[in-house]
């Protein structure tokens, strides 16, 4: 069960993952020690689960964002499983999300422009294990857009 502490930590940690042990602890209210043997804990319990950078992806070159509805012929455990396995190898997918709905999957898609996102689609998205149908829509704007909500 997490504490006032554990809770304080999280948080912080999400808003600036890059604060020194020194900060976070006056921020929470501890000292320096308890501090770093909470976070291990946090880490050790796989409530942090690893430390990135949020990169600015249009200054990247990635800034097209196109969501992708994936309707598969089969969903027995092993389609899934293929599904599955074969989209953690296409780089250009952001996120995939098995949905309840009357499709199976939705895709985060990032590519450079949507001639790039043509060709993803139809040289890698539908060639996917079981893919029987896609829906693409494409963002105009991004309106809010942050990696992880803080709780």
């Amino acid at each position: 069960m997490l504490d006032k502490f554990d809770l304080s930590i999280l948080r912080e940690l999400q808003r600036n993952g890059r604060i020194t042990v020194t900060e976070l602890a006056n921020r929470v209210g501890l000292s320096k020690t308890p501090c770093q043997v909470r976070m291990r804990k946090l880490e050790d319990m796989k409530y942090i689960k690893g430390y990135m950078a949020i990169l600015d992806q249009g200054k990247l070159g990635a800034k097209h964002v196109a969501f992708v509805k994936v309707s598969l012929t089969d969903t027995r455990s092993n389609a899934l499983e293929a599904f599955n396995d074969a989209v953690r190898e296409i780089t250009e997918i952001e996120q995939c999300h098995m949905i309840a709905a009357d499709f199976d999957y939705l895709l985060k898609v990032r590519t450079a422009n949507i001639e790039t996102y043509r060709t993803v689609l139809g040289e890698k998205i539908s060639r996917l294990p079981f893919v029987q149908q896609t829906s693409t829509f494409v963002v105009m704007e991004d309106v809010k857009d942050i990696a992880h909500s803080l709780f």
